[in-house]
């Protein structure tokens, strides 16, 4: 008897303080499971629109850019003139493991729009003080077919569900680079009316693999799920035996 009566005097120190605590913790991982499960959702939709979007007959850029958003990725043609004199490198592109540089010309359509071309990746020069060989594009006026891509690029994957902050997009970097402002979408060249139009190594299209995502939404419920096992634990340790139907051993 006087060991029951031991045992259900034993209280928890700040009891309420850590059940806070254990309910902020289990908060958060649900939180960020929803978060990686929306992200796991977006790739997969970015996805389906990509292999939508690529497979579409070819449309006039006019056609297409009233909507950007939903036509990304979708082939085109338009004419207008190079200006080679703003062209713009952007460093650490790599293609099977080689580094380089994607090249990017100003391109003025004829309808007065200006924006940036994605001419490829070329390759960097012999050292860092070699410039690399870009290609020659022709001059006066041309019809170039590509692909309409938008200043963005598929979810970025992050380690666990902590948010990183967005990097500058392909537009972004270029007209930071240039000093010029140029329309909100860009072009991936694919080919065009000249042979010297075609990339020797055009823009490629991203990987299209789901991601961890859906992997780690499971993984912090499970973490939440440790978070509960773990302050049923602590609790077992503190409260009284026979709160738990266990009464004490004779003889205690």
């Amino acid at each position: 008897r006087r060991g029951r009566e031991a045992l259900s005097r034993k209280r928890e120190s700040y009891s309420l303080v850590r059940s806070l605590i254990a309910l902020l913790l289990i908060a958060g991982c649900f939180w960020a499971a929803q978060w990686q499960y929306d992200r796991g959702i977006a790739r997969q939709d970015r996805n389906n629109a990509i292999e939508r979007n690529t497979v579409v007959a070819s449309s006039a850029l006019n056609e297409l850019v009233s909507d950007p958003i939903k036509n990304e990725w979708k082939p085109l043609t338009v004419s207008g003139e190079f200006d080679s004199t703003d062209q713009v490198l952007l460093r650490n592109r790599y293609f099977e493991g080689q580094y380089g540089f994607q090249l990017l010309t100003r391109f003025n359509a004829i309808d007065g729009k200006s924006f940036w071309v994605d001419c490829g990746w070329v390759k960097a020069g012999a050292t860092a003080l070699t410039p690399p060989e870009l290609p020659t594009l022709p001059t006066g006026l041309v019809e170039i077919f590509g692909r309409l891509r938008l200043d963005s690029s598929l979810p970025q994957g992050s380690f666990f569900a902590i948010p990183v902050g967005n990097s500058k997009g392909l537009i972004s970097e270029a007209d930071e680079e240039s000093g010029e402002k140029s329309e909100s979408f860009y072009i991936d060249l694919l080919g065009g009316s000249q042979p010297s139009l075609t990339p020797k190594v055009p823009a490629q299209l991203p990987e299209l693999s789901d991601g961890p995502h859906l992997a780690y939404a499971l993984q912090w419920l499970f973490f939440a799920g440790l978070v509960v096992y773990g302050r049923f634990l602590i609790r077992r340790e503190i409260l009284p035996i026979k709160e738990f139907g266990v009464e004490p051993a004779s003889g205690n």
